[in-house]
């Protein structure tokens, strides 16, 4: 089972934890107009699913820049960042950053992708950092959870994944 740590603190997730291989579960988050998504919206195209505490802090901010950029070198390729940031908070931060590649999402409301993939952290009612990478039909084609949240994902890694997902 996966463990987590926050700034060296363990932290307690949900019990659950997405591998390669298996079907990535739905879910039902927000954009920045408070507008339902889900990722069946998003079917039939490889999608990397960009896990952050809050898209204003250090290391969230720098991995949502990261995948926004690399976003332009992965052709039909959707970037989904998902934090608990408020809706109207993340559409001003991406505009105020320039940020125009990825779709940033909050799952504020329900904690939808936080239970589903097994990345809500209870104690701060944060998500944890993690990477997925889903391809067209749906399956798991890489997952990551990030052992300390204050630590970066493995960019390269994910972005390999991305380009040959199918």
């Amino acid at each position: 089972m996966k463990k987590v740590t926050f700034a060296g603190d363990p932290v307690t997730l949900p019990d659950v934890e997405i591998k390669v291989g298996d079907r990535a579960p739905d879910f039902v988050v927000m954009d920045k107009d408070m507008s339902p998504v889900k990722l069946a919206d998003f079917a039939g195209t490889v999608r990397i699913l960009s896990i952050v505490p809050s898209v204003d802090t250090g290391v969230c901010a720098i991995q949502t820049r990261r995948f926004n950029e690399d976003a332009n070198a992965i052709a039909d390729r959707k970037v989904l960042t998902v934090s608990v940031d408020l809706p109207f908070a993340l559409g001003r931060w991406c505009a105020a950053e320039g940020l125009d590649n990825i779709i940033a999402l909050s799952d504020h409301k329900d904690l939808s992708v936080g239970e589903a993939y097994g990345v809500t952290m209870k104690e701060h009612r944060l998500l944890t950092r993690a990477v997925f990478v889903i391809d067209s039909t749906g399956m798991v084609v890489y997952a990551e959870y990030v052992p300390e949240v204050t630590d970066h994902p493995d960019y390269d890694a994910a972005l390999i994944a991305a380009k040959h997902a199918k």
